[in-house]
């Protein structure tokens, strides 16, 4: 309890809400020497209130603010203003929106394999992510699927210990523990070798976990790094976007994508909330590329900027995949312009399925958007099927979740509990065909907030094994019923305000 209560994250809020007593002590004591000023927040937060109407935003953000600033019209204005804009800040935008610009340049020289895509739709989502994200599809890349974090993890030492040129990692979490400390080791290791090592980790993500300033302390020991938008006690907007991205690159040629941070936890070597239930990817052949260049874009935004981007991709690849291993398509999605592209991706996923649909999330805080679409899906026949959390790591989280099963279940969407403990795995399977594996959420900061990435795969044996995972897991889980929704007067009306709050939390 001590060492919670003496955390970065706990200091960090009790210095934000001393700030946020202050700013509202000051306006009421301006207020009361100067009645006018009463008059002018009040303005504001109606020119606030038609803004929000007018702008361009998803609607249960506009629900939120609306009424957030409705009923606390003396600061609800001024609430917005300082925390109403959803995108990092003009500094960070800036910075990144170059990095941009430089990969649509690189990409635009290279082809594109989306067009040999037998399948109409698929053809049409593989498009729509080359047009919006910039990246490209792949074809003749080796995709092994992970279930669990400890299977990647075994895989991931010995790639690391093959690296003879450079290392990219990038990680919300980093936590010293076992998992991490064999990472470092190699990592130190390879470092005096003379191989390129690059650390990139979100700061707020390891606020508990990591000491202040901890890059320097990585520094001292040859490896390269650097700590996304610091963690800083000050009531700002800019801790909003985190970089919620999980990645790893070995030279070029061997890549890790999924929900595993670098914790005990995600490995099952820690126990927090029981079994820990966790998928991963890794890449062989050139589907491992639009990772390099996604670990570039977000390094040279920030940090010295060494070479171009094709210093990084290998002339051959000594392992790959064949035609048999279909097509894939890494991705990242961020704050920077007003394209929800994983959102759109998830739609699609559930507008053009025929057979089924399963969904795995530790979370659910969904607009109305992706509710229509899983109830459309389930109403046009669609197996729908959801794995949820059964043991939760945020208890409020968990109740917002819950929150969604009794409108789904009416429209024919099942819904299972992991008993055994906490799922943080974040993908979609669809028709054994289409899949999708990644760090995003189905909640509000995965969807709007966050720097995130995924990988869509087609016609790919990883998605044949996502899906027997997939049904393997729902073999441990509890399927839920409209009885078990059932709640009192005042947790549905709990449930309500949380929905209502969900897009501002």
């Amino acid at each position: 309890m001590l060492k919670k209560l003496l955390s970065r994250t706990a200091i960090t809020a009790v210095l934000i809400l001393v700030q946020l007593v202050w700013i509202a002590a000051l306006v009421l004591r301006l207020g009361d020497a100067l009645p006018v000023i009463n008059y002018v927040l009040r303005i504001l937060s109606i020119i606030a209130i038609l803004h929000v109407i007018k702008n361009d935003m998803d609607p249960s953000y506009k629900v939120s603010w609306v009424l957030f600033i409705a009923l606390l019209p003396l600061f609800g204005g001024l609430m917005y203003v300082l925390f109403g804009n959803k995108r990092p800040t003009r500094f960070v935008r800036d910075k990144l929106n170059v990095q941009l610009e430089e990969t649509q340049r690189y990409y635009a020289l290279r082809p594109s394999v989306a067009d040999d895509i037998d399948d109409d739709g698929v053809r049409g989502i593989f498009r729509y992510l080359e047009s919006y994200s910039g990246y490209r599809a792949c074809r003749d890349t080796k995709t092994t699927y992970f279930p669990v974090g400890e299977d990647m993890y075994a895989s991931l030492l010995p790639e690391l210990e093959k690296a003879e040129k450079f290392i990219f990692l990038e990680y919300f979490i980093i936590n010293s523990g076992h998992m991490w400390d064999s990472v470092l080791e190699v990592l130190r290791r390879k470092a005096s070798q003379g191989v390129d090592v690059r650390v990139i980790y979100d700061d707020v993500g390891c606020a508990d976990y990591l000491p202040a300033n901890y890059y320097q302390t990585l520094r001292g020991y040859g490896i390269k790094a650097m700590a996304f938008n610091k963690f800083v006690p000050l009531v700002s907007v800019v801790m909003n976007n985190r970089d919620h991205r999980k990645i790893t690159v070995i030279d070029g040629k061997t890549g890790f994508i999924g929900g595993i941070n670098i914790s005990d936890e995600y490995i099952n070597r820690k126990e927090r909330f029981g079994h820990w239930k966790d998928t991963g990817l890794m890449f062989k052949g050139p589907g491992v590329e639009n990772l390099t260049i996604m670990f570039l874009e977000m390094w040279n935004a920030f940090e010295e900027k060494e070479g171009t981007y094709s210093n990084y991709v290998p002339e051959k690849y000594e392992e790959s995949g064949s035609e048999k291993d279909g097509y894939i398509l890494s991705f990242s999605d961020n704050p920077l312009d007003d394209e929800n592209t994983s959102e759109s991706v998830y739609a699609d996923i559930l507008y053009s399925a025929n057979d089924y649909v399963y969904i795995t999330t530790p979370y659910l805080a969904i607009d109305s958007s992706l509710q229509n679409a899983l109830c459309l899906a389930a109403k046009r026949g669609v197996d729908v099927r959801l794995i949820t959390p059964g043991i939760p790591d945020k208890k409020m989280v968990y109740r917002l979740t819950r929150s969604y099963y009794a409108y789904l279940i009416r429209a024919g969407v099942k819904i299972y509990e992991y008993t055994p403990g906490f799922v943080h795995a974040k993908s979609y399977v669809s028709d054994d065909k289409l899949g999708v594996v990644g760090t995003i959420n189905m909640d509000y900061r995965s969807l709007y907030l966050h720097f995130e990435c995924g990988t869509l795969m087609y016609d790919c044996p990883a998605v044949i094994d996502l899906r027997n995972d997939d049904l393997a897991t729902m073999e441990k889980c509890r399927k839920m019923e409209l009885s078990d929704c059932r709640t009192s007067f005042f947790g549905e009306l709990l449930d309500r305000v949380l929905r209502i709050i969900a897009p501002l939390l």
